[in-house]
């Protein structure tokens, strides 16, 4: 069989890729790379960089090039087919990775490199690889003896199953459910976008009507603005009940076995729990540092949150006769008081923000910025039509990265943003390998013709990806282990990311990005003034969210015991008490659907959203100081931060660049909560 998959020439064919490519593609990289490493390890006199790491590398770097394009069309364009050949592929995945990471060969070899004279002569983006290398087999069980290794194997192999599935549950509750409206009078309060994207919903259903799902795009806007209290509650419930009632979707033991398999992986290598397992590999010392910065930023930022709910209540008891906010009012009533107080609405801005416009004018900030142009490249495959690729180069007609675009939401595309790998940066005998990235999104799509209209909120989070993108593809790295996001502790790798979305407040980055999609218009200064205004509206609130969800995934990888009576749920809910400031209904089950750490990579780590916001409301502090387009300060985060990779240590890095250890001051003033 011709295996596209197999050919790794190029960029992937993805027209040409079959579920029943994978798990023989699999299976014959697998054997090769066993087969490869006989040799090495016959060959290999002396533990050299040469004799032992270099192939190991072009090895692992090949699997993942190889693994890249399966998994992400198992998120971007999800079928049955697929969905079974990835799932057969996981154990023996899994299986291959914990086989390598306890051969005990490997491990020595690369300690007696690391601890050889000639380990003093390597560069440091060699040496950093071989220490991450030492320290991931210890992590992996390489120490372990040999009834403890084959108990490893076992849990790692349950753990990708569980996560894979946990995922899958919560697509397929998503996709299930929908709400059809056949009455113009239930679309009372609705912006006329969001009515435009129903009715083509239920279009292209074949149904009359208008059809709402719980997918972001549609969600959202109907919370925010539907004035039927109702429908409201009965989306609310169905969206927070998401891979929770008893059947096929239910995610509630999954969610259990996923953290007794975690725990017992951490027991096995000698840790009390899961979180100082996970912390291991990140830039907070320990679990007693994060938890004491996550409630230092909710004792700064309660007060604030309190008020800020009280207003709430008090505005929609005086103003609207509702004498108790349900769970399904906050949006609606949020967005109620910003339009009385600031006479300002999300979708005042939408017209403003036609795809073409927002996504030229982010390319031409990155060029402000760094001196590089990034260019549409029309005649290279992709998984949909909704699909683009683009090319990075720089003021020398380098080029420097290249990139899909996939910004759609859909049936069968798993739901959120995310930035992926499908090929990583590395110097091979005769060039440079150019890095290419995945940047996913779930925005509205174009209706009846007309172009596809973000609100500010989108532009935001397609900056924020966008930053991801350029660490991966700017990286000035060599080898492919610590290139790009590679190597990057994951507290820090939020930096370049939530770094980018403070260009979607500056006047200077509105002028580049903001054009009335029929007039052409730019964005009043009057629009500006109100935006800017209610910048932080609620921010308090919003902080106190994300500290809630970070809380509990600390406790629930920490002091919980998920082989003891206590339930996930009552975990959370004594977070809740300490620190939200609105509690919702006791049917809500927020964490069967909580993928960031039941099936994403930020168990116990989801605190390095906050983390990292420091560091880059810090960084961008320096902009403020300097001017938001100054080019040498750009060229000073390019050069310290985007090139570095995980080359480094994240601190060491920051300091080269800011001057300075991280200060939270410039995240408090963004935030609004300085005072």
């Amino acid at each position: 069989m011709n295996n596209p998959l197999l050919d790794l020439t190029g960029l992937p064919r993805f027209h040409a890729i079959r579920a029943e490519h994978v798990e023989p593609g699999l299976n014959q990289i697998i054997a090769e790379n066993r087969a490869r490493l006989e040799t090495v390890f016959v060959s290999a006199h002396n533990s050299t960089w040469e004799d032992i790491v270099q192939p190991i590398e072009e090895m692992s770097e090949r699997l993942s090039r190889f693994w890249s394009p399966i998994s992400h069309l198992n998120a971007v364009m999800n079928n049955d087919a697929l969905r079974a050949a990835y799932n057969t592929c996981l154990p023996i995945l899994s299986a291959y990775s914990t086989e390598f990471a306890q051969d005990e060969r490997i491990y020595h070899a690369y300690k007696r490199l690391a601890q050889s004279p000639g380990f003093t002569k390597l560069t440091q983006a060699q040496k950093k690889i071989i220490e991450n290398a030492v320290r991931d087999f210890r992590l992996a069980g390489a120490e372990l003896n040999a009834t403890d290794k084959a108990r490893y194997k076992v849990l790692q192999q349950e753990l990708s199953a569980l996560t894979s599935k946990f995922e899958e549950n919560v697509l397929d509750a998503t996709n299930a459910w929908e709400l059809i409206l056949t009455s113009a009078d239930d679309l009372r309060g609705l912006p006329e976008s969001t009515r435009a994207q129903a009715r083509q919903a239920a279009q292209e259903a074949g149904i009359a009507g208008w059809k709402f799902t719980l997918h972001a795009p549609s969600y959202i806007p109907f919370m925010t603005y539907s004035d039927l209290r109702d429908l409201r509650e009965q989306m609310y419930t169905a969206y927070v009940t998401r891979a929770s009632a008893p059947g096929k979707w239910d995610n509630t033991d999954n969610a259990i076995r996923i953290l007794q398999a975690r725990q017992d992986i951490a027991r096995l290598l000698g840790f009390d729990n899961y979180a100082e397992r996970s912390l291991v590999t990140k830039m907070a010392k320990d679990v007693a540092q994060v938890t004491g910065f996550l409630r230092d930023l909710a004792r700064r930022s309660k007060p604030a949150a309190v008020n800020e709910v009280s207003e709430l209540q008090a505005f929609a008891r005086e103003r609207f006769d509702i004498e108790q906010l349900a769970a399904w009012d906050i949006s609606y009533y949020s967005e109620k008081l910003r339009e009385e107080r600031y006479a300002f609405s999300e979708e005042d801005l939408r017209p403003y923000f036609p795809e073409a416009q927002v996504v030229q004018g982010m390319f031409a900030v990155v060029n402000r910025l760094y001196g590089l142009t990034i260019q549409e490249i029309k005649e290279v495959e992709t998984w949909h039509a909704d699909a683009r690729f683009y090319e990075i180069r720089d003021s020398d007609n380098e080029v420097r990265g290249r990139f899909y675009m996939d910004l759609y939401a859909r049936t069968h595309k798993r739901g959120g943003a995310w930035m992926d790998e499908c090929i990583v940066r590395k110097r091979t005998a005769n060039e440079i390998q150019v890095p290419v990235a995945y940047l996913t999104c779930n925005f509205s799509a174009p209706v009846n013709n007309a172009p596809a209209l973000f609100t500010h909120d989108e532009v935001s989070t397609l900056f924020h990806e966008f930053g991801h993108g350029l660490h991966h593809m700017l990286t000035k790295v060599d080898y492919a282990g610590v290139a790009g996001i590679n190597g990057v502790a994951w507290d820090a790798v939020e930096l370049p990311s939530q770094f980018m979305e403070n260009w979607c407040w500056e006047q200077e980055t509105l002028n580049l990005i903001a054009r009335h999609h029929e007039t052409r218009a730019p964005l009043p200064q009057e629009l500006y003034d109100k935006m800017i205004a209610a910048k932080n509206f609620q921010s308090a609130m919003q902080m106190m969210r994300q500290l809630e969800f970070a809380l509990f995934d600390m406790r629930i990888h920490g002091d919980f015991d998920p082989y003891g009576k206590q339930h996930v749920q009552e975990v959370l809910d004594a977070v809740r008490q300490e620190v939200a400031v609105l509690v919702p209904p006791a049917f809500n089950r927020f964490q069967n659907s909580f993928t960031h750490i039941f099936a994403g990579g930020y168990a116990a780590g989801y605190y390095s959203y906050k983390w990292a916001e420091v560091l880059s409301a810090d960084a961008f502090s320096k902009f403020e100081e300097n001017g938001v387009f100054d080019r040498k300060t750009g060229l000073e985060f390019l050069h310290h931060i985007l090139e570095q990779g995980g080359a480094r240590e994240p601190m060491e890095l920051f300091v080269d660049f800011r001057g300075r250890a991280p200060k939270i001051d410039a995240l408090l003033r963004h935030s609004g909560l300085a005072a």
